[in-house]
């Protein structure tokens, strides 16, 4: 028999009778976690562990399951902004005030949700989900073009084309995405030698260099950071390093710059 502490983590705190039952979660136990307030009925049918998210929540009373953008977060995808409506997957054409709802297989799977996001979302949060989904979760580039080979799936194969399993990151991926946006050639992850990968080279003459805040705050990261600036510097290749408030905030300042550093790189040859 499995244990109802062990089955509700695995739907994220949130789940519906069914589905404990369906896990093997006895009546007789759901009784006694309700009685000791291990569990909460939030809702017809529904049970949560005490702090479980509300959205959640909201989203199994209706009923529904999460999907697209709303589900992208929930998995631990990159993303670039919250949506201002929970995304749901329903399995019938009704719709609810307040949510974006999708006809869907529920719960969506996860290239079901990645599908979802390329053809919801603009085309750089599309393009955000979809690398994450291959870089963190191991989606192979494969099945998406498999989903999306029917005629009207042009935009989101043209996305998927994009997508570099290398990436590293949320910012390297807007890096790269502007940077091609506005013409110029970009390879990712380039090997210098003593120093690694550098992030990205644009037209083979310019690093850049995305700098998370919070994966350098340490010591060690610092210095290491320090090591690879210099190393950089003494193979003589200039390199620019930029943060995801630039990109994302202030996208023409960051391409301008990008530009004049090129400029300047010729005008010296």
């Amino acid at each position: 028999m499995a244990k109802i502490s062990e089955v509700l983590p695995k739907y994220d705190r949130v789940a519906r009778a069914k589905h404990l039952a369906a896990a093997g979660v006895s009546h007789f136990q759901l009784k006694a976690a309700l009685a000791s307030g291990a569990v909460s009925r939030v809702a017809r049918g529904v049970y949560a562990v005490p702090g479980a998210d509300e959205q959640l929540i909201a989203i199994r009373s209706l009923p529904a399951e999460p999907a697209c953008v709303t589900k992208a977060q929930l998995q631990g995808l990159w993303v670039l902004e919250p949506p201002l409506q929970p995304h749901v997957a329903l399995t019938h054409s009704r719709s609810y005030p307040g949510y974006v709802c999708h006809r869907s297989a529920v719960p969506p799977t996860i290239l079901d949700t990645v599908i979802q996001s390329l053809r919801c979302l603009p085309e750089l949060d599309g393009l955000v989900i979809a690398e994450s989904a291959v870089v963190l979760k191991g989606v192979p580039i494969a099945a998406l073009r498999q989903r999306l080979s029917g005629r009207n799936d042009v935009r989101e194969r043209r996305i998927v084309a994009g997508i570099v399993p290398q990436s590293q990151s949320i910012i390297e991926c807007l890096a790269r995405y502007l940077l091609r946006k506005a013409g110029f050639h970009v390879e990712s992850q380039v090997n210098v030698p003593g120093m690694g990968h550098l992030d990205l080279m644009v037209d083979g003459r310019l690093g850049i260099e995305t700098d998370g805040a919070g994966f350098h705050m340490d010591k060690a990261s610092f210095e290491e950071d320090r090591r690879r600036w210099n190393m950089t510097t003494r193979r003589g290749i200039p390199t620019l390093v930029v943060s995801y408030p630039l990109l994302r905030n202030r996208p023409d300042e960051f391409i301008a710059m990008v530009r004049d550093a090129l400029n300047r790189l010729s005008t010296a040859a």
